[in-house]
């Protein structure tokens, strides 16, 4: 499998999603509602594991182009039902 990116583009990403399912992480992080550090990082290499990064970046794009938001994360997001429980909170 060809890598897709830096961590650092995937850690844009999982940021992406997140604002997408209307979900803040940095605002989460700051008032100490998110979960540790290393379940961050977690999401951005469960993110880097994707088979599909492209196809995500054309779902957000459109997203964005549109300016809607997104009632789920789409199947194939290996971080799809942590981002739909931190949107529910």
């Amino acid at each position: 499998m060809m890598k897709f990116g830096t961590y650092e583009t995937h850690a844009r990403l999982v940021e992406r999603m997140a604002d997408a399912l209307g979900v803040d992480l940095t605002e989460r992080a700051q008032r100490g509602e998110d979960l540790s550090e290393t379940e961050a990082r977690n999401r951005v290499h469960r993110c880097q594991g994707c088979t599909a990064p492209e196809t995500c970046v054309t779902f957000l794009d459109r997203l964005a182009q549109a300016g809607d938001k997104a009632p789920s994360a789409p199947d194939f997001c290996r971080n799809r039902d942590e981002l739909a429980r931190l949107a529910a909170e």
